[in-house]
């Protein structure tokens, strides 16, 4: 009897053990595309106000649970019954990230001072609408760049049996998560973590300046994460299009690939924008009529 314990706990031990591995390998694998998670999630998380900050992470962070809970175990039945819809999944995805990238640089170039005033007039009128749509759009994105990060992971396990398959994935989706908003919610909060620092040392010493750097670095960084959120959805779309169509992974492979997934993702998103805003435009008349 004791025998047949020891026996299903070193089974247990090495099953873990195997997991481990695998999760570390599915991690790496998906490095790149977390750090672009970061920067497209940290990006959509702030300028809110400073009492709104914390709980709307938070309603983003619980999207983003649902989100992984919705997407792993259809990603895990249609690798096993139907892989090709996986490819199609990631494809749409990748449209829709070229898109919301593309429409970002649009609304900054040619609309810029009507979205500052249409915005300036929404806070003061609905706040709380307002904070609506931009969990929607952030919970959104996350469910895009959760598949993405999901698929990654469960293609570095998709020779391993199902037992292998379902916790790397799961624990690759929780790293995933609980990371990346724990770094986002560590960014919008620099400015508090800087005034206290300030206070506690009195104005005064190396606390004190370290203080004032991250009171005076939070709206760089803002700013910066802007930039580069939208820089993010641009690569991730790229990505997408040249690991997934035969004709793009070998298409110029002279030029580095960060160049490529650029250029394709800019590419693609202009196009979407352009057949977007046509159809936009062609179900106003017809409702005008």
């Amino acid at each position: 009897m004791a025998s047949g314990i020891f026996a299903v706990l070193d089974d247990i031990a090495a099953l873990m053990d195997d997991v481990a591995v695998a999760s570390k390998i599915a991690t790496k694998k998906t490095a790149g595309i977390l750090g672009d998670d970061l920067a497209v999630n940290a990006e959509k998380a702030t300028g809110f106000l400073s009492t709104r900050e914390l709980p709307v992470l938070w309603a983003i962070t619980k999207g983003s649970f649902i989100n992984k809970i919705i997407i792993i175990p259809i990603a895990i039945l249609l690798n096993i019954f139907f892989p090709v819809a996986i490819n199609v999944i990631l494809i749409l995805g990748g449209c829709y990230l070229a898109y919301e990238g593309v429409e970002k640089i649009v609304e900054y170039l040619f609309h810029k001072k009507d979205n500052v005033q249409h915005e300036s007039k929404e806070v003061l009128l609905n706040d709380i609408a307002m904070e609506n749509t931009k969990i929607k759009s952030a919970v959104t994105t996350d469910f895009i760049l959760s598949v993405e990060i999901i698929i990654l992971a469960l293609n570095s396990v998709s020779k391993s049996p199902l037992n292998i398959q379902i916790p790397t994935v799961t624990i690759v989706a929780l790293i995933a998560t609980v990371g990346v908003y724990g770094v986002v919610a560590l960014i919008v909060r620099m400015d508090d973590v800087g005034y206290k620092l300030i206070h506690s040392a009195q104005d005064k010493g190396g606390l004190a300046q370290i203080g004032h750097m991250l009171v005076k670095g939070l709206p760089i960084v803002i700013k910066s994460l802007s930039v580069i959120g939208t820089i993010a959805l641009l690569l991730v779309s790229g990505g997408i299009f040249v690991h997934n169509i035969d004709y793009f992974h070998h298409f110029l492979p002279t030029v580095p690939s960060i160049i490529k997934e650029f250029a394709i993702g800019t590419i693609a998103g202009i196009l979407i924008l352009i057949v977007v805003t046509l159809f936009s435009k062609v179900i106003a008349l017809r409702n005008k009529k």
